[in-house]
């Protein structure tokens, strides 16, 4: 009996772990569909995985970010900051205009009837209560509190301060490199334990879709299917115009096909997680061990773009906006979109990457155009599949910009991993070196 089931777990874990994922996704949203509510049972289990992803956010951030640190000059960190930084805001200052862009073609929302509806939300932050709260006034509270944009502002200034100790105080030198060393360690046990919380991902998945699905149901999405049909579109827009074209294509020089076989573990995972922060360790592994990015640029680069970068949130925040402006029927004229865009990209950078916090920051852009809050209890009931669908934009953008950032400070081994692998579609391209 125990060799039976020693020789039926080997064979399942023969099977790529994304590949067990796939399946427990579709698996998942069938069970869901053919038995509706009885799978709100299943809940707790999916909630287990969103815990042991959380769980894993703060202390990765920190043991991840300071080991990237220690390995980057204080002139390199400089450039490789300034450089992570710029592209973000380029790539969600496009994702915007996308957003707006097929809003204005498609005009989810005409003819709709809004049906009212409360909204939920708390209130919302302004813009300077966002960017100050960047700035944690007590760095300890913010990790307690998984504010991570604090707590990566903080990690960054702490890592800075080290590498200056140790290059202007030779006395100290070895002993800051203890320091460093010790956040080693913490990576390696960091990484093993993410392992081991992926494996638990292929229940972890298929409670999370039955579960949602079953108690959410798929009629819930019919009545507001052009807004998620729109936002859907600006996406791939995105990730095939942006991502694969612009950033990989163009910019790297290698082939896109290659670039999401390396993604695909953590865009199907934020897709069914719906937070970008709680993909953060499926998205380090993926740059490590598929694309072959240097630690010393994924583990700046990624821990950042997991907070800071919302490429997702921007076009969906964008097409929901012209979206309940058709539902009210208050067409928002071209001045309006272009603060509709602004303030997209700029809040899109406070949004929290875990479920459900771009209802707040509706709100916000909401309040800037004059539109009712109520909407927003309209557009939440398909702000789940909004959600995943933003998410995996987001994460899918994290690891292209790291992609680009190692290319540009030759930390990327494109002899290795799914770069060495045949490309299908299209041929394997050689990395320019431009």
């Amino acid at each position: 009996m125990y060799s039976t089931l020693s020789s039926v777990w080997r064979q399942y874990r023969s099977v790529q772990l994304i590949y067990r994922i796939a399946f427990a996704f579709v698996l998942g949203s069938l069970a869901g569909i053919v038995f509706g509510e009885e799978m709100r049972v299943l809940a707790p289990l999916g909630d287990v995985f969103l815990r042991l992803l959380n769980m894993l956010v703060v202390p990765i951030i920190i043991v991840t970010l300071l080991t990237g640190i220690r390995q980057l000059s204080p002139a390199r960190l400089g450039r490789i900051g300034g450089t992570t930084v710029g592209l973000y805001a380029v790539t969600t200052t496009i994702a915007g205009l996308i957003g707006l862009l097929v809003a204005n073609v498609l005009q989810p929302g005409r003819g709709v009837a809004f049906t009212g509806g409360e909204a939920k939300s708390q209130v919302p932050p302004s813009l300077t209560e966002v960017l100050l709260g960047i700035i944690p006034s007590n760095p300890i509270a913010a990790m307690a509190d998984g504010n991570l944009l604090a707590t990566v502002f903080f990690v960054i200034v702490f890592g800075i301060a080290l590498t200056y100790v140790r290059a202007r105080n030779d006395s100290l030198a070895d002993r800051v490199d203890s320091v460093f060393e010790a956040f080693e360690v913490g990576t390696e046990a960091m990484f093993v334990i993410v392992r081991g919380v992926l494996e638990y991902g292929v229940v972890g998945v298929f409670a999370l879709m039955a579960s949602g699905i079953g108690t959410e149901g798929v009629g819930v999405f019919s009545s507001l299917g052009e807004l998620v049909f729109g936002v859907a579109v600006a996406v791939v827009l995105h990730v095939v115009v942006t991502y694969l074209f612009g950033l990989m294509t163009l910019v790297v020089g290698v082939s896109p096909w290659s670039f999401l076989a390396g993604a695909k573990d953590a865009m199907v995972t934020a897709f069914a997680t719906r937070s970008s922060s709680g993909t953060l360790p499926v998205t380090m592994t993926n740059a490590e061990d598929d694309l072959r990015i240097d630690e010393r640029v994924y583990s700046f680069v990624l821990p950042v773009g997991a907070t800071a970068n919302m490429d997702g949130a921007a076009i969906r925040q964008a097409l929901t906006v012209v979206f309940a402006a058709n539902v009210v029927g208050q067409p928002l004229v071209f001045s309006e979109q272009v603060i509709v865009l602004l303030v997209a990209v700029l809040i899109s950078i406070g949004t929290a990457g875990v479920p459900g916090a771009g209802l707040v920051m509706l709100t916000v852009v909401l309040n800037q155009v004059g539109l009712p809050l109520t909407v927003v209890g309209f557009v939440a009931g398909v702000d789940p599949i909004l959600g995943r669908i933003a998410t995996m934009s987001n994460v899918t953008g994290d690891l292209a910009v790291a992609t680009v950032v190692g290319k540009w400070n030759d930390a990327v081994e494109f002899g290795d991993g799914v770069w060495a692998e045949p490309a299908s579609g299209v041929g394997a391209l050689t990395p320019s070196d431009d």
